[in-house]
């Protein structure tokens, strides 16, 4: 009670700076994963990217227009997406939706009839076009979103975590489309998400965010030839009852037939590892594998205190 009364009269303030000196370009047919951890500042820059914020200072320039300055003919060549928003009317079936939609951007009939045929059959939206939104499930209403996006043929495709809550054959079905619309059409994608299978599925550009500033600018090979130096070896032998003990390695498991170790590249060769290992048992089958992005994420997070 005492703090609660005292903050009436003297309150202390704290200014943190959602985005801070980001600066980066992006070519035209780019697909760029946009990545940090939460409240790291990906859905604000996102956002003022697409217009919806003004920043306090600072510029954003895209395909020659200032977002928020020339909002009306810049959102004619961008799509958004955003994960947990919806731009689609809940009570109305889709097709209705696509027709407000074409109504808003003024797409000419015979281009939105074009797009909406290409849309409906690579999305396979033929079964659900007539369906009320809020009978669909998650996968479907993210396909139509995807679709709605789209229906005025934009260059830059803005996608803020797409496949969050998909099941494993939706986002499969929303990767490959986004494939096929950046090498068929050449439009511009724009992705953040949490899922690190989507950004080494979709992106040959990573950008890392992290309290608001630029971490990493880079591909995904560079992104693991700097934090990445672990592999993992799967070794399946003859049965060995001793537990194995490889110098420059960790046993990750084991059992009689079948060893997992994890070997750190700057300590120790793979080739030294497994001639180690050849000593000890006799080897029937050897599999080597790099780290999983996700742990390259964490140790990065890790070293900058995210």
């Amino acid at each position: 009670m005492k703090h609660a009364i005292k903050s009436l009269f003297h309150r202390e303030y704290t200014a943190v700076d959602a985005l801070s000196d980001i600066s980066f370009s992006i070519p035209p047919g780019e697909i760029v994963g946009y990545i940090g951890p939460n409240g790291a500042g990906k859905s604000t820059t996102i956002k003022v990217m697409s217009g919806i914020l003004v920043p306090d200072r600072g510029s954003c320039v895209i395909n020659g227009y200032t977002p928020w300055k020339d909002r009306v003919p810049f959102v004619r060549n961008i799509g958004v997406v955003f994960g947990q928003r919806s731009q689609l009317w809940w009570d109305v079936p889709v097709l209705d939706s696509f027709e407000l939609l074409r109504d808003i951007y003024n797409v000419p009939e015979t281009q939105y009839r074009a797009s909406l045929a290409l849309l409906v059959e690579t999305l396979d939206l033929e079964g659900i076009i007539q369906t009320p939104v809020r009978q669909l499930s998650l996968g479907q209403r993210m396909r139509c979103e995807i679709a709605a996006s789209l229906l005025h043929s934009p260059s830059i495709l803005f996608l803020d975590e797409p496949t969050i809550g998909l099941d494993a054959v939706s986002k499969i079905a929303v990767r490959q489309f986004i494939k096929t619309i950046n090498k068929e059409k050449g439009v511009t994608v724009i992705l953040t998400t949490h899922d690190m299978n989507d950004i080494e599925a979709l992106a040959s550009r990573i950008l890392m965010i992290g309290k608001g500033k630029l971490l990493y600018d880079g591909n995904v090979q560079g992104l693991r030839s700097r934090f990445g130096s672990r592999r993992t070896i799967t070794a399946d032998y003859h049965e060995n009852s001793r537990p194995l003990d490889i110098p420059g390695t960790t046993l990750l498991s084991w059992t009689p037939e079948r060893a997992i170790l994890s070997v750190d590249t700057e300590q120790v060769m793979i080739s030294e590892a497994i001639t180690r290992l050849s000593a000890q048992v006799e080897l029937l089958d050897v599999a080597i594998d790099t780290q999983p992005i996700e742990d390259i994420i964490v140790q990065m997070y890790k070293e900058y205190q995210l």
